[in-house]
């Protein structure tokens, strides 16, 4: 396999703890490297400072970023980085963590300096719930909606099993409880196949 085959996977977890969404991105990017040797770097929001979009507009004004200065910063990398990225978020209150919607919200600055920074880019999600449906669904389409407004290319599993991304039951268990679910795990891994082969796809057209 050549370099330009390699993809570039950035994986995100949007929760405040290191427990179920963060082993379950790092399932996802272990997965991606061992089977289709990705290149993966991984953010997770965990003890991080996050700092709320104040939409002052700084941003575009200025064409220089955000004028927050917290660990955002250096994830605004990463995402440049990447050909693809994982969003993760833990299910709180039948939609996404406030976390990863401050992550979501602060790549305002990204596009404020350059519009086209995430274009073509390819874009998966997974959610995890301490119930089996208490809001995966809600959460892994507000992630896809993002990534439609970015320019990027969302994508899931397919049908049958993994219709919006990976969908995971932790049971309040933590890792243990994503390490039990093998329906979610399965669904994780077919949105993963899908985001290599996008991806894939989206390189040879650059070429």
């Amino acid at each position: 396999m050549s370099d330009k085959d390699i993809v570039k996977i950035l994986g995100i977890s949007g929760s405040p703890r290191k427990k179920a969404t963060a082993h379950a991105v790092q399932y996802a990017l272990d997965y991606a490297k061992e089977k289709y040797n990705a290149e993966v770097e991984c953010f997770s929001a965990s003890g991080k400072e996050l700092k709320f979009c104040i939409h002052c507009d700084y941003c575009i004004r200025t064409k220089q970023g955000c004028i927050h200065k917290d660990d955002i910063s250096d994830l605004y990398e990463k995402m440049l980085w990447a050909d693809a990225w994982i969003i993760g978020t833990p299910v709180y209150q039948g939609n996404l963590s406030a976390q990863t919607k401050t992550i979501m919200d602060r790549c305002r600055a990204v596009v404020a300096a350059n519009p086209k920074a995430f274009q073509n880019k390819v874009g998966a999600a997974l959610a995890d719930g301490g119930d089996r449906v208490g809001g995966q669904e809600p959460a892994l389409q507000t992630i896809l909606n993002f990534y439609v407004i970015s320019e990027m290319f969302p994508v899931a599993g397919g049908s049958f099993g993994s219709n919006l991304g990976g969908t995971l039951w932790s049971k309040d268990k933590g890792a243990e409880g994503i390490d039990e679910d093998e329906e979610g795990l399965r669904s994780l891994r077919r949105t993963m196949k899908k985001l290599i082969e996008t991806s894939r796809q989206m390189k040879k057209l650059e070429q």
